[in-house]
């Protein structure tokens, strides 16, 4: 029992706050180091859990959505030793965590635009590596957790599958290895800010053309126009870098930038839970002032985490308790 209530509050909490938490509402004292070591321990155990029983789930919609994306965890130095980073020194203080969201998205706002299922997001994250050698046999560690999660959702077995991410070349690796066959779209608000960003860097932050260039481009990326903005972009290729960029972006994900065929169909183009999920399920945990993580440590209150805001943790501890 105390230990479900560790798992509840660390994963919410800090440390020292579900100790406190613990304190306030059961009259029990656990310390702070206690509840680290209880919820590390807890969040390992899923971890092994999530790795070794996979199920073969059903699908809960005809079509069923996977967003990928990736974060920052502030890290311990000891755990960014040889990595580049963004620092001014080239050095790292983050590693990245991967997150992988399935959810369906059959429910529709007031401007008939669909929006997730309530129930329907489960989570998995971890820091993991995404890269894959050309002479590798195997699949990356992150692109297995992946494979477990959308097996365990029934994602192979839905009508349509869509896999949506950012410009991420690790993103787009993975879907082709495990899931060719599903529609892939880059997040519509996440192309509109490379065009953005071509404008500024082209004509400057302040200019008012650079604004009206920019907003002509985004109308036409919606517009399913690409070829209109690449000729915009074609006086700027030899004068500036950014607009060089932003070529390349629109040639190799044209077939991802198919906007007016995706609404047609009736599909989600925006990556908004995969982003609120790198916000609410990464960040408000492990991102809190002043926390410095091990990888291990990391991993295993994502895990845990991840669980509970998945609606699994109950069911794992339920099944724990019946074979202790």
């Amino acid at each position: 029992g105390v230990k479900r209530m560790i798992g509840h509050t660390a994963s919410v909490l800090s440390f020292k706050e579900s100790s406190l938490m613990i304190e306030n509402l059961a009259a029990l004292h656990v310390n702070s180091k206690q509840v680290e070591r209880a919820a590390e321990a807890l969040g390992e155990e899923i971890a092994r859990h999530e790795r070794s029983v996979i199920g073969n789930g059903t699908p809960c919609s005809t079509t069923m959505y996977l967003g990928i994306d990736g974060t920052g965890c502030p890290v311990r130095k000891e755990e960014t030793e040889g990595r580049k980073g963004k620092q001014p020194d080239g050095s790292a203080k983050t590693r990245e965590v991967k997150l992988a969201v399935a959810f369906s998205a059959d429910s529709r706002d007031k401007k008939n635009n669909p929006v997730r299922d309530e129930g329907s997001v489960t989570y998995n994250a971890a820091i993991e590596s995404a890269a894959t050698g050309d002479l590798d046999e195997s699949i990356s560690d992150f692109a297995c957790r992946v494979d477990r999660e959308t097996q365990r959702r029934g994602f192979d077995k839905a009508e349509r599958q869509v896999i949506i991410g950012d410009g991420a070349v690790w993103i787009w690796n993975i879907a082709d290895e495990l899931l060719p066959d599903a529609v892939q779209i880059i997040d519509l608000y996440h192309a509109k800010g490379t065009i953005s960003k071509a404008a500024r860097e082209i004509f400057g932050i302040d200019s008012d053309l650079g604004k009206q260039w920019g907003k002509e481009c985004r109308d036409e990326l919606e517009a399913g126009r690409i070829d209109s903005i690449l000729n915009k972009l074609k006086p700027f290729l030899g004068k500036c870098d950014e607009a060089h960029s932003c070529r390349n972006y629109l040639l190799k994900n044209k077939e991802r930038l198919r906007y007016p065929l995706f609404r047609k169909l009736g599909l989600c183009t925006s990556s908004g839970i995969v982003e609120s999920g790198c916000k609410h399920v990464i960040g408000a945990r492990v991102k809190q002032s002043g926390m410095h993580w091990t990888v291990r440590g990391a991993n295993a209150i994502i895990a845990l985490r991840c669980h509970k805001l998945s609606g699994r943790f109950d069911d794992f501890m339920a099944e724990r308790r019946k074979s202790a």
